[in-house]
């Protein structure tokens, strides 16, 4: 097992490589990677987009899905096709699927079960925090839901990072996630955002998620993702933590007022919503 001091060098160095440019990536998330770096052109045309989806099976069934959800399919006309699905998401939500391809594949194919496990987990994790966020954004915060969605979705990009490294470094998973949670998190996080080039306002949510500091009434974009992060049902592997018997439910424990309807009766009627947006990211 790699000694604490030792773990808190080696995210800094990895920090330190990411920030230069030197990311290991895996070959899948090379692949994904190209398709959201053409899609990010705001010149791209949507018949080049759609020959990009078609090009990569799994972004394209992630695609329909989620133009079929109940987020976004008000009418009920189920899609069948890669053109009427783009076309229905908007460029903004294609991009942040093909975003959340990144961050899945990031991870690579984990060498243990026990780290097969971790990057299931924490995707699980990732799924509830984007589509929470989503529906958050819509309907308490009321910022831009599309970049909600899409800063749940990169929020631990760090993480998988870490995943995809630690056949680099034997025991780096090992033992807790102390350091990560103390000085990985925070540097290797923020360092694989700013190579992936994400946009201002969404690296200032994930700082603010890092801080950890929700305001109340919740009106910001990291405020969504905060609240997001709280409410999710699966927490996150890299942040369990112990339980005291008495603890409050999470989800009363940041229930609020707005209008007049509360936090928690707002989610429950969208639970549909949140449903069907998992549905669709799950990879």
């Amino acid at each position: 097992m790699i000694p604490r001091m030792n773990k808190r060098e080696i995210f800094q160095s990895i920090a330190a490589d990411v920030a230069k440019g030197d990311l290991a990536f895996p070959t899948s998330a090379r692949v994904a990677l190209q398709v959201q770096h053409v899609l990010n052109d705001p010149e791209c045309q949507i018949g080049t987009a759609v020959k990009l989806v078609q090009a990569e099976p799994l972004l394209a069934a992630r695609i329909v899905a989620m133009a079929n959800s109940v987020a976004f399919n008000r009418t009920g006309r189920e899609v069948t096709d890669v053109k009427t699905a783009v076309t229905r998401l908007g460029f903004k939500t294609v991009r942040s699927l093909a975003a959340a391809l990144v961050t899945r594949q990031m991870a690579g194919a984990p060498d243990s079960a026990a780290h097969q496990h971790l990057a299931a987990s924490l995707w699980e994790h990732t799924t509830h925090v984007a589509s929470l966020a989503h529906v958050i954004a819509r309907h308490v915060t009321h910022v831009d839901p599309d970049t909600a969605m899409f800063a749940g979705i990169v929020h631990e990009v760090g993480g998988f990072y870490l995943l995809s490294r630690a056949h680099d470094f034997p025991g780096l998973l090992e033992g807790g996630f102390d350091e990560w949670l103390d000085t990985g998190e925070t540097e290797v996080g923020r360092a694989v955002l700013k190579t992936l080039a994400v946009p201002e306002p969404v690296l200032q949510a994930v700082d603010t998620y890092f801080e950890g500091y929700l305001e109340i009434p919740s009106t910001t974009l990291g405020d969504t993702l905060l609240l997001a992060e709280e409410l999710a049902p699966v927490r996150s592997p890299l942040h369990l933590r112990a339980c005291d018997e008495g603890e409050k439910d999470i989800a009363a424990s940041v229930d609020m007022v707005i209008g007049e309807e509360t936090l928690s009766s707002i989610l429950k009627e969208s639970a549909d919503e949140v449903a069907s947006l998992i549905a669709a990211l799950r990879f």
